[in-house]
């Protein structure tokens, strides 16, 4: 009998006893191949020593101090590292336990900035379906992710979603990538002159879409389009790299990939590689300017926003990828990842779709290829797969509903940074296996 309420009621977990590297082992010495980083959070893998080494050090030095009275040289020093590398514009970091937090801040700065600027008319907030931004409030609100709204509704604010730009589902026959990306993009533009421009205060996005529907990367273009059509209406873009960024599709941000840069993008899982519970929003000069310059502060804070013990560990955890040049790895190992994906899975007659960017790839599971018709709901074939891979000693990231929060199943891959070619190679193949038992 547990006393702790766990996700899921029914069954047990195995107990995780260590970890070493890319590799989990439960109380019993089963070894599992941690290839989704958990919720592709352990970018540095398990046990890493110079996280552990600046943990102890920062706890034998100050474990806590109120952001009210204090602030810390740990957490000045990995601002100073975040905007080091920021994209364009970005001036400031707000620190706070995680993507969800990150994700709630970062609306309330969207609406204190406009608050400042004496234009509280802008209220409307647009994101995308089959998105997920996190699990407060604010943030399902913002979501698209219909499974997880759904029972909370009621309590949610009102939000405003258009189609995500997803090329295997949306793009039509005889389509451009191109042409594809900016129709998708054009549907931002026609909710923003529904609502009536001058009340859109932000649009939300992954830049590459994570665990709803499955590492889906943008048509070409679409981004610069999406910027475009943001700067037109006067809407502030919040680029969502909570699951995408901090190196996981193989450069810092993923938004450097589409050539622009957000307003506000918020951060977190591969931040600090889940050594400690952190996640940060990034915000524009502009922002900045407009609580310095109007109420000289932000409403809002945690108790524990800007934790030492969180600071150090994000703060290793950046410093090893730049030291190790991991990044560089990322893009290697993820081509072959993508590489070894279309030799297992690329005349699968139940694989759809494979996609993704760097060390963020996914499966789409289909009962026809050609159709792309997804299998009944009814059978949770993610679920199946998920408890087929456990089996194999392999952890990978299955969820339902890709399609429209019912129908669809994917499988999510999101292996540490520090994995190796021999790795990527026992992954496919573990997979590969977990899938055709969960068919057969």
């Amino acid at each position: 009998m547990t006393h702790l309420l766990h996700r899921q009621i029914a069954g047990a977990l195995p107990i995780a006893a260590t970890g070493s590297g890319i590799e989990i082992v439960d109380a019993t010495g089963k070894r599992y191949i941690d290839a989704s980083g958990g919720a592709a959070v352990s970018c540095l893998g398990h046990g890493h020593p110079a996280v552990t080494r600046a943990l102890h050090e920062q706890l034998d030095r100050l474990a806590y101090a109120h952001t009210g009275f204090f602030t810390t040289e740990v957490a000045e020093k990995l601002a100073d590292r975040l905007i080091a590398d920021a994209p364009e514009g970005i001036s400031h970091a707000y620190l706070v336990s995680g993507g969800s937090e990150a994700v709630e801040a970062a609306l309330k700065m969207a609406r204190q900035h406009f608050i400042e600027r004496r234009q509280p008319q802008r209220r409307h907030v647009i994101a995308r379906r089959q998105s997920y931004h996190g699990n407060t409030l604010g943030a399902l609100a913002a979501g698209g992710n219909e499974w997880r709204r759904a029972p909370f509704s009621p309590l949610l604010i009102e939000t405003h979603h258009v189609d995500p730009c997803f090329a295997y589902r949306f793009q039509e026959p005889g389509e451009s990538e191109e042409a594809y990306g900016r129709r998708a993009a054009d549907a931002l533009d026609a909710k923003i002159r529904e609502l009536g421009p001058g009340t859109v205060m932000a649009f939300v996005a992954e830049t590459v879409v994570g665990a709803t529907a499955g590492a889906v990367p943008p048509a070409k273009g679409y981004f610069k389009r999406i910027r475009e059509i943001c700067d037109r209406h006067g809407v502030l873009l919040i680029l969502d790299e909570v699951m995408c960024g901090m190196g996981r599709t193989g450069t810092l941000h993923a938004c450097e990939q589409e050539g622009i840069a957000p307003d506000l993008m918020t951060i977190a899982k591969g931040l600090g590689g889940g050594y400690e519970p952190i996640g940060a929003v990034l915000l524009g000069q502009q922002i900045y300017e407009s609580f310095a310059g109007g109420s000289g502060f932000f409403q809002h804070g945690h108790t524990y926003m800007a934790h030492p013990l969180a600071c150090a560990a994000a703060l290793e955890v950046q410093e090893t990828i730049r030291r190790d040049n991991l990044l560089a790895n990322v893009r290697e190992m993820g081509a072959l990842l993508r590489r070894r994906l279309g030799e297992r899975f690329g005349n699968h007659p139940h694989v759809g779709d494979i996609r993704g960017r760097g060390l963020f790839q996914a499966v789409e599971l289909v009962e026809d290829r050609l159709s792309k018709m997804p299998f009944d709901p009814a059978k949770k074939l993610h679920a199946r797969v998920k408890k087929a891979a456990m089996a194999r000693g392999l952890m990978v990231y299955p969820m339902g509903g890709t399609i429209d929060g019912t129908r669809g199943d994917h499988v999510l891959l999101a292996p540490p940074f520090i994995v190796t070619e021999g790795q990527i190679g026992e992954i496919v193949d573990r997979l590969g296996s977990a899938i055709d038992d969960a068919l057969a």
